[in-house]
Order: structure tokens, then sequence, then C-alpha cells
């Protein structure tokens, strides 16, 4: 009966579920997202780099240090740690399931101060970062030029400045990785022989370099007190950070005995690069770029 009084009333029927519909069309947007219970294990990830160093020296230096003091904190299970040749450290610390993420992330960044002071200076200059971390990604992708017009270097650029910072502002998006990425970097190439004919270390370069590239207040003209008819305060702006290959083949590494001056030009050549070369992505047969985005824990 109740099946042949929709049959005998198509029109009816017909309203009827269009009504269905549009109620349902209507109401998605406001369903309520299902409290599915968090199972996974927290993750907090711990990252550092030690410029130049390889993956032996890494590995006694900073990720067992780093080890050392991360062990034993409240709610871990186990720990996993990869040290690398480009001078990476990276530490997973991983904690039980009812463990609360940003607790345990707090928890791991105290542990990794306490072990500050063992590390080299360069690894505390660089910086320590410590993250929650997703298990897995949530999408990838790669971005590459079909004609070859655009080198992955130009690519991964315009990603970094263009991309990675509009897909981080979309809610529910952690974390966006770049995969083979290439940053603009100012690369010296030192000739070993050159250096030791005029009794130099590479050490002698890095010195030179950070104290002619700096960039530092040197105050204002005319600030109180002042003559009477001084009627105008100017900021003065020192442009000592170096900009062109030209101005660094230019720096001043040492001076001789005979008063010439000996330049990193005289010693290496300078070139406008990428500051890693130690991973690169190819995407369909392209050199690529590619981005990883991990979601931020706990969204939806």
């Amino acid at each position: 009966m109740f099946v042949n009084f929709f049959i005998k009333r198509p029109v009816f029927t017909s309203v009827a579920s269009l009504i269905i519909l549009l109620l349902g069309a209507i109401s998605i947007p406001i369903l309520p997202v299902a409290k599915f219970p968090d199972i996974s294990p927290k993750q907090v990830s711990v990252s550092a780099n030690y410029t130049g160093a390889d993956a032996e020296t890494v590995e006694q230096t900073v990720t067992n240090v780093l080890e050392r003091e991360i062990t034993g904190v409240d709610g871990m299970r186990y720990m996993s740690s990869t040290s690398s040749n480009n001078g990476a450290s990276s530490i997973t610390v991983t904690f039980r399931a009812d463990r609360d993420q940003d607790q345990a992330a707090v928890d791991v960044q105290n542990r990794v101060s306490q072990a500050e002071p063992f590390l080299p200076q360069t690894v505390i200059e660089n910086g320590i970062q410590v993250s929650k971390e997703q298990n897995s990604l949530l999408m990838t992708f790669g971005i590459f030029s079909e004609n070859g017009e655009f080198d992955n270097l130009f690519l991964s650029n315009y990603t970094d400045l263009f991309i990675v910072d509009a897909l981080e502002q979309v809610d529910g998006v952690g974390d966006v990785q770049i995969f083979g990425e290439r940053e603009y970097a100012m690369r010296v190439w030192l000739d070993p022989n050159k250096l030791a004919s005029r009794d130099l270390v590479a050490q002698d370069v890095v010195r030179a370099l950070r104290e002619q590239n700096i960039q530092v207040g040197v105050g204002q003209i005319g600030q109180p007190p002042m003559p009477e008819d001084q009627r105008f305060q100017i900021g003065v702006r020192a442009d000592s950070r170096l900009e062109s290959v030209s101005e660094f083949e230019e720096v001043d590494v040492a001076s001789n005995d005979n008063g010439t001056l000996t330049k990193i030009k005289d010693v290496g050549r300078v070139e406008l690069g990428a500051q890693s070369y130690s991973s690169f992505l190819r995407f369909r047969g392209n050199q690529a770029v590619g981005l990883g985005i991990r979601q931020v824990p706990g969204s939806n």
C-alpha cells in the first residue's frame, strides 16, 4: 500500500525527492565532524645542521648528544635518528597515543635546551628545530618546466617565494616540505694550493667574510644634544652587505709583508648557485622540485 501510493502519484514523488535533496544539501555544511578516536602514536621531530661535517662527525657530536638528553622523556615509546653526509641530523621521538602532543613537544624542547652546551657552536648558530610531526604526507606533487626553459634552481626559488607560504596558510596544513630544494646562495670555491702558498687556511676566508659582510646600524646625524639651528635628524645606514659576485671576489683575506692584499679571487672563485646540491628530483623525466604537505596534528 505504501509503495503504491508513491507509484500512482509520480508528481508528488518527484517533489518529495527534490525536497529531500534540497534539505540534504543545506545540511551538509552544518554537519558536525565525527569524533574519531586518535589511535596513532604522537611524534616529535628534532632537526639540526652541522655545516661541513660528514655523517660520522654529525653522529658523534650532534645526534648522540641530543639522544642522550632526550632519552627518558615522559611518555616516550622509542626513538629513531639519521645522520647525513650533508651535515643534517634528524631525530624522531615517538610517544604513546594518549600523550598530549603539545606537551610532548615542550618536554623535548626542554631536553634539547639542556643539550645545547655540549653541541658545536655552529649547530647552535644554525638553530635546532623541534616540531610536532605527522606520520605521513597528506599530498605530494611536482613542479617542472615542460620545455626546459627554467632550471630547478629557478623553480625552487619560485616555489619557495610564491607557493609554499600560500599553502601553509590553508587551514589544516601544518608544514610544506620542498624536495630537491635549491636555495640561491653565493658559493666560494677555494684552491688549497693557492691558500697554502700564502700561509692561509679556509677558516681565514670564513673569518674575513664574517667581518666584512655584515649589516650594521651606524646611528643618526643630528641627534640631541644638538645646536639650536639644527632642524633635521637623519638616519644613516651603512651599505655593508655584499650582494654580487664581484663584491665577494674583492673581500680582503689577508695583507702581505710588502703591503699588498690577498683577496678571495686570488685564492679561489665565486659563483651564484644553489646552497646545496645533495639531492635532486625528477618528475616525468624532467628536472623538478617536489612539494610534500603535512597535516596539522588533530585537524580534520
